[in-house]
């Protein structure tokens, strides 16, 4: 009996590794699972990296825009600084009649601008713009004389 048991125990190592199920499995399963576990784990890093990858690029885009907003307000600013003298087609207590206003100066070919007054009331919309006076004044005669008579030229201090 003391043989059979180890004739059989000897048979089951020798046939159990060449049988495809035993192989794939293991004895209980225990091959499967972790492969799949495995798989489940690499999955989630991977959906993890993909994720991090978006916020990275996101974060960049919001930089940039940041970026380009502070130019754009910086390039403002100096474009304002530098031309003191402004041809004003209009003044305005209203934001939406200004732009208004800057929207039929643009249809007629012009550039306009919306700045404030100096008393922070009002709304002025500038058609052109020079950093001297003589310039400003030739061409406010001339801006009076073709398009609108109410022109007039304010001086940014």
């Amino acid at each position: 009996m003391r043989h059979f048991f180890i004739i059989f125990f000897i048979s089951l190592l020798i046939l159990s590794p060449s049988c495809t199920k035993t192989k794939g499995k293991g004895l209980f399963g225990k091959k499967e699972k972790t492969l799949e576990m495995l798989k489940a784990e690499h999955d989630s890093i991977m959906r993890a990296d993909s994720l991090k990858r978006i916020e990275n690029r996101l974060e960049a885009i919001q930089e940039a825009l940041r970026d380009s907003i502070q130019q754009a307000e910086q390039e403002e600013e100096a474009y304002v600084a530098s031309n003191k003298y402004n041809i004003i087609v209009g003044s305005y207590a209203t934001p939406d009649l200004a732009k208004a206003c800057a929207e039929k100066y643009r249809k007629m070919g012009y550039d306009p601008r919306i700045i404030n007054a100096a008393d922070n009331e009002h709304e002025l919309v500038v058609v052109e713009s020079y950093d001297q006076y003589d310039r400003a004044k030739e061409r406010l005669k001339v801006f009076q004389s073709t398009v609108d008579a109410d022109t007039w030229m304010y001086i940014k201090e």
